[in-house]
């Protein structure tokens, strides 16, 4: 099947924010403990505790920020009870995950130079459901406050002098539900209040964002614009990807065509979800001051048998990397209003791109289609146009292709996206780059694709599925032509 596609070189309709490929670390499961951090002591190659083989994975895709302490767990956090010694720190059971000890090893300190060795930027969600504004002001204090306070002292008489940055804040999580069950118009008013002292120490500034709606609540989304975006730098979004819904869970390897089919109708649903939010956001900020961030997607499926099932462990396989090809598209081309998104979960938890057990790794596919967009990140979104007929199976119909297409800023360096989702049929690819200056100097192309729809990633098979090299022929001055198999995800970088 032959399809078309056209970048117009000239047409920059906006910047990829880098935040956009954002990731997702919550007190859940092995996330943390046995995930980022082993501590110091650990048989396992580590720096300063932090995994050095987790650490790696993530720096070699470009992490650009961490969202942390949940999730769920961020509204039962109190931050004071993970700062001083270790040892000394209280103990508590996760009541939200698991029903495990949490001992909180893991505090503001760890985090935050954990954040420093990924080099990227700190994302930290506050406590709104079980905490104080008086807990939430201090948290900020602490880490931000440079001069004499009494959060300051204490900052450094646990061993940091020196104040951090904090470019990110989330005011309370899921507020609608685990986070307090509010109704909008009371998070909307305890989202002013608590905002209020969230702090701007010195010149480097906090980014706020409010808690945002569930999937398609876009009732909440008009009732915190409507009564506090001025008051908000972002406003999130949580949505996951479900074989059919909340209640049709199906499990992450086993499934059918009809499975597959679903799945992926409802990562194009994303589409939907982001222009609708958008729509309602563009009434009340016009100027596109506030962006959408969705700090929360991903795939949900049933747990690995014999797994706890508070831990949320799952495998991930061609159908997951579909899934983030897809939804990472739709966020590129949303990119004027969609500044900021968070994978749910980095390590060992949903659809993560790293999984560990023991001293093993494995790197998922939906990690491999992160290494292939990662130029995206902080590039100008082109225009783009296809044909791509629609694609009716197992009776769902969905588009036949997914793509988006941007350039380095201030190069000819171009990057193309697309995922094929038909389970059976290739797609020879015709890609033409319309308004070009000077031709079509090299062109490299990668493939993910998997010997069946449910290929994953063990740890005793790690790479079988991967993203491999293939063709790129260049038949003109300003087009191209590759071969997209059925059920991958390709990219394609070009130099002109």
């Amino acid at each position: 099947m032959l399809e078309s596609i056209k970048i117009n070189t000239n047409k920059f309709l906006s910047t990829i924010n880098r935040d956009i490929y954002g990731h997702f670390a919550e007190h859940l499961g092995r996330c943390i403990y046995g995930g980022f951090w082993v501590g110091k002591d650990s048989p396992i190659e580590n720096i300063e505790g932090y995994r050095k083989d987790v650490v790696e994975a993530f720096k070699k895709i470009r992490i650009p920020n961490l969202r942390w302490p949940g999730g769920c767990f961020a509204d039962e956090y109190h931050w004071k009870d993970g700062i001083g010694p270790q040892a000394q720190r209280k103990r508590m059971i996760n009541t939200n995950w698991g029903g495990v000890v949490e001992d909180n090893s893991f505090g503001t300190h760890e985090f935050m130079r954990l954040c420093e060795i990924l080099d990227c930027k700190p994302y930290i969600c506050g406590n709104v459901g079980s905490g104080t504004v008086q807990e939430m002001s201090e948290w900020v204090e602490y880490i931000t406050f440079s001069g004499e306070s009494p959060m300051s002292k204490l900052r450094e008489e646990n061993g940091h002098k020196e104040a951090w940055k904090l470019p990110m804040f989330g005011v309370g999580n899921e507020n609608w539900g685990c986070g307090g069950n509010m109704r909008a118009e009371f998070y909307a008013d305890q989202y002013r209040r608590y905002q209020t002292f969230v702090r701007q120490y010195g010149k480097d500034k906090i980014y706020k964002i409010a808690g945002g709606a569930n999937s398609n609540d876009y009732n909440w989304t008009e009732v915190l614009m409507r009564e506090a975006a001025r008051f908000m730098d972002g406003l999130s979004v949580h949505n996951y990807t479900f074989e059919y819904d909340w209640d049709h869970k199906g499990a992450a390897t086993e499934f059918d065509e009809k499975a597959w089919y679903s799945t992926l109708k409802n990562a194009f649903g994303m589409d939907e979800l982001v222009r609708r939010h958008a729509e309602i956001m563009d009434k009340y900020d016009p100027a596109k001051r506030v962006g959408l961030i969705v700090d929360e997607w991903g795939t949900w499926h049933k747990v690995e048998p014999g797994t706890n099932p508070g831990f949320l462990y799952q495998q991930n396989t061609v159908r997951d990397a579909l899934v983030a090809g897809i939804v990472l598209n739709i966020f590129n081309n949303h990119s004027d209003r969609v500044q900021g998104a968070n994978l749910a979960q980095a390590v060992n938890v949903l659809m993560s791109p790293v999984l560990t057990e023991g001293d093993k790794i494995v790197l998922t596919p939906t990690w491999h289609v992160l290494d292939m967009y990662k130029d995206h990140q902080g590039a100008d979104l082109l225009e783009t146009s296809y044909t791509s007929s629609t694609l009716d199976a197992e009776g769902f119909s969905i588009p036949g292709l997914s793509v988006s297409a941007s350039v380095a800023q201030g190069t000819q360096d171009y990057t193309v996206t697309v995922c094929n989702p038909d389970l059976h049929q290739e797609k020879t690819i015709v890609m033409t780059f319309d308004n070009l200056k000077g031709s079509v100097k090299k062109a490299e192309g990668k493939i993910l694709a998997g010997e069946s729809m449910n290929s994953y990633n063990s740890f005793e098979n790690p790479e079988k599925v991967v993203a491999k090299d293939i063709t790129v022929k260049i038949t003109g001055k300003d087009s191209l032509e590759v071969i997209l198999p059925a059920a991958s995800v390709l990219s394609v970088t070009v130099n002109a």
